[in-house]
């Protein structure tokens, strides 16, 4: 990007970022109230929604009883969830015990405060952006509150006075920050082609150019799959392994304090949904055969091209339970420090040689030659060495399994010598072991009744 497109883009962020602040107090409590509102309500649609999807996907119902085809299921759960029994753990840090569930839910709605919901409307008669603010640095304000929830999950598994939920906040706090190292640096090159870090900017450069998830392909997949284990949902569930860790970091909790967890979960997938529809998919404007129609980005109908493109990543999480199993721990980690990392370190790399390289005066095909094949030779010596590696793993386990099987069968065999306890019936008949033969004293007696 040359010097004067950086500050076409700088004039269109300062006029985007000079919206704000400006609103009259109860116009803020409106859209608190309304980005509160919309929040709780994907998160009882998402909560219904997955179980009809994967209900679906495995030939089943669903919920069907309460409310009309069993929509209002979410909403009866919540309010059966609140009204039960509070169980406290007797070794459980009292204060540190509260917090926690605090500490995972608040951030999961402060986060949400930067994401533009649709262009500027009138309300009441007053002109305002469907946003509650905006900085100049305004993802970062959603990564900080990513980040601030890993907090209560560590907390809550330190503070339950039990090793599972020990174990499951351990492991969140490694799955957490390791992921989030890969969608930071995957975020890393839609900062450099937009020239901002405002989510509003960011829109507004997609309105003039083509959605980032074309051109940034590398970075919307690994931001895709870093988003999967930033919020602990399958096949990264590791912090939660049922087989495992019984529930893992939230095993003590009962009533709403579980209920905190469980809405704070969800909330944070549709904030990276919601971020990811930032990002690389235009943000609240229409895709393409809609965009043609002049009133598609304006007034209220942003709002349901947002809604709607955050409900399809929904379904992306949705489909991945639905049909992917549980990684190992070892695979999981090795996964995102040792692909993912790397990926994006060379996908950055290359996509800021070549803009240098043109903003230079290269002509494409001389860029191609000296950026692409030294990156397509870094690929394949990577490739070639993750396959020696895999194939010398195969070699030892196959070896190990064919000296398990040439190993002599062994089984247990108890002492001959051994004395089994008479049984009850000749206890009370007074028959003593030395009065019985050898056979008959050395053998458990089983009693006429059965």
């Amino acid at each position: 990007m040359n010097h004067a497109a950086i500050l076409a883009v700088a004039d269109q962020t300062g006029s985007t970022l000079g919206g704000f602040g400006h609103d009259p107090f109860w116009l803020v409590l409106i859209k608190v109230l309304g980005v509160f509102v919309f929040l709780v309500v994907m998160t009882l649609f998402s909560i219904v929604f997955e179980r009809k999807v994967v209900g679906r996907m495995q030939n089943r119902i669903g919920p069907n009883r309460t409310g009309p085809w069993g929509i209002l299921q979410s909403l009866a759960d919540g309010i059966k969830l609140a009204f039960k029994e509070e169980i406290i753990p007797t070794l459980a840090d009292k204060p540190v015990y509260w917090i926690a569930p605090v500490l995972s839910a608040v951030p999961a709605f402060l986060a949400f405060s930067v994401i533009p919901f649709g262009p500027g409307v009138s309300i009441f008669g007053h002109h305002t952006q469907l946003q509650l603010t905006d900085l100049p640095v305004g993802v970062l304000v959603i990564l900080a509150c990513s980040s601030l929830g890993v907090y209560g999950i560590v907390l809550a598994g330190w503070a339950s006075g039990s090793t599972y939920p020990l174990l499951g906040g351990l492991r969140s706090a490694a799955q957490m920050i390791s992921y989030e190292v890969a969608m930071g640096l995957s975020l890393v090159m839609v900062f450099l082609y937009a020239g901002t870090m405002s989510t509003s900017g960011i829109v507004q450069y997609q309105s003039d150019h083509i959605w980032n998830a074309l051109p940034l392909f590398v970075s919307f997949g690994v931001y895709l799959i870093a988003m999967v284990g930033e919020t602990n949902r399958a096949p990264f569930d590791l912090p939660e392994a049922e087989s495992e860790l019984v529930g893992g970091f939230h095993t003590e909790y009962s009533s709403m304090k579980f209920a905190l967890f469980f809405l704070a979960e969800y909330i944070n997938m549709v904030t990276v949904s919601a971020l990811a529809t930032t990002m690389f998919l235009g943000g609240w404007r229409a895709p393409f055969p809609l965009s043609l129609w002049h009133g598609a980005n304006s007034g209220w109908w942003p709002m349901v091209w947002f809604t709607a493109k955050v409900i399809l990543f929904i379904f992306g999480f949705v489909w991945l339970r639905g049909t992917l199993p549980r990684l190992r721990y070892d695979q999981f980690m090795h996964f995102g420090w040792k692909v993912l990392i790397p990926i994006n370190l060379v996908w950055i790399l290359a996509i800021t040689t070549m803009r240098v390289l043109r903003n230079e005066g290269w002509n494409a095909f001389a860029v191609i030659l000296v950026v692409g094949l030294p990156v397509v030779a870094i690929i394949a010596s990577w490739a070639l060495v993750d396959l020696r590696r895999s194939k010398r793993i195969d070699a030892e386990a196959a070896t190990e399994e064919e000296a398990e099987a040439a190993r002599p069968a062994t089984f247990p065999i108890p002492p001959l010598d051994l004395v089994v306890p008479r049984s009850p019936w000749l206890v009370s008949a007074g028959v003593s072991s030395a009065a019985l033969p050898a056979s008959e004293s050395t053998t458990h007696e089983r009693p006429l009744n059965g």
